[in-house]
C-alpha cells in the first residue's frame, strides 16, 4: 500500500488518541498501527522480557503512548525508562526503545518515527529485523546507523547494566538465560554459577561442622568407656549401647558421675 503524501501538520492533537486506540500520531496525522504477526507478538515479550528485568531498570512497558510535542504521539514496541505508573500518555521521551520490524512494514515511518524519537530525548533505538538476516539495528543522536548480528552485544550506558545478546531478542532460551541471570543479580548474585558456589560452600560448611559434631561424641564416647576400664566399672552390652546412642550433653553428665562418684549412673 502507497503511503499518502501528506503536506502541513495534520489536525490531530495527542488528546483526540484514547488508549486502546490504534492509531499513533506524527504532526498531527494519525498512523494507523496494525496488529502484530505472530513472530512479532512473541518477541516483543521476550524483549520486554529481557530489558525489564535488567538490574539497573526500574521502569519499562510495552505500547506506552509518548507525547513528544503537541502534534505527535509515539509508543515504541518496548519502552525503557520513564515509564511513570500512570494514566494518560506520557510527556517526553523513553531513553531506550525497542521496535521490531516485521514484513510489511513502512519503512520511511519507521525511520521518521526513529528519528521523533532521538529528537525527543531517547538515547537509543534498537531494531529488531524479522525479515531476512537476523540483525538488530542500532539508532543513536549524531550518529551514523549500525548494524549488530548474531552473537554481537549490545549495549545502553547509564540506562541497562548488562549488554543484551542479539540472539536473546530473537530466541527464547537466550532471552530465558538472560532473564534468570538478570533476576539473580538483582538477589545480589553474579549468575547461577555463583549461587551453585554459595551452595556448595554450604554444604562443605554442614558437613565440617556436623564433622566436628560426630569428632565430639566420639572422643566422649572413647571417655566414658576408658573411666570404666580405668574405675574397674563393668563394660557391659547395655551401656556400651546407650554410649553409642546417647546426646552429648548425656555423655557429659555421665563423665562428670564417673570422675566424681567413681561409679555408673543408676538408672
Amino acid at each position: 500500500m502507497t503511503r499518502p503524501e501528506r503536506s502541513g501538520k495534520g489536525p490531530f492533537r495527542p488528546e483526540h488518541v484514547r488508549p486502546g486506540d490504534r492509531y499513533e500520531l506524527s504532526e498531527g496525522h494519525a498512523i494507523y498501527c496494525a496488529p502484530t504477526g505472530g513472530d512479532g507478538a512473541r518477541r516483543t515479550v521476550l524483549g520486554a522480557e529481557v530489558l525489564d528485568t535488567d538490574p539497573a531498570v526500574n521502569e519499562s512497558g510495552i505500547d506506552a503512548g509518548y507525547r513528544l510535542d503537541d502534534e505527535t504521539m509515539r509508543a515504541p514496541d518496548v519502552a525503557v525508562g520513564h515509564v511513570p505508573d500512570a494514566g494518560g500518555w506520557v510527556k517526553g521521551a523513553p531513553p531506550l526503545a525497542l521496535e521490531y520490524a516485521g514484513s510489511g512494514q513502512d519503512e520511511e515511518a519507521l525511520q521518521t518515527k526513529i528519528s521523533q524519537l532521538l529528537a525527543a530525548g531517547t538515547k537509543v533505538v534498537w531494531v529488531v529485523r524479522l525479515v531476512g538476516p537476523r540483525r538488530v539495528e542500532v539508532y543513536e543522536p549524531g550518529r551514523e546507523m549500525r548494524v549488530a548480528g548474531p552473537g554481537a552485544e549490545l549495549s545502553c550506558a547509564g540506562v541497562l547494566r548488562n549488554t543484551v545478546p542479539v540472539d536473546a531478542l530473537y530466541d527464547r532460551s537466550v532471552a530465558h538465560e538472560v532473564t534468570l541471570r538478570n533476576l539473580l543479580q538483582r538477589r545480589g548474585y553474579d549468575g547461577l554459577d555463583a549461587v551453585r558456589r554459595e551452595g556448595r560452600e554450604e554444604g562443605r560448611e554442614e558437613g565440617r561442622e556436623e564433622g566436628r559434631e560426630e569428632g565430639r561424641l566420639v572422643a566422649m564416647r572413647d571417655t566414658v568407656r576408658a573411666l570404666c576400664d580405668v574405675l574397674q566399672i563393668e563394660w557391659t552390652d547395655e551401656r556400651r549401647a546407650w554410649t553409642e546412642s546417647s546426646s552429648a550433653h548425656d555423655l557429659a553428665g555421665t563423665i562428670d558421675l564417673l570422675r566424681r562418684d567413681k561409679r555408673w549412673p543408676a538408672t
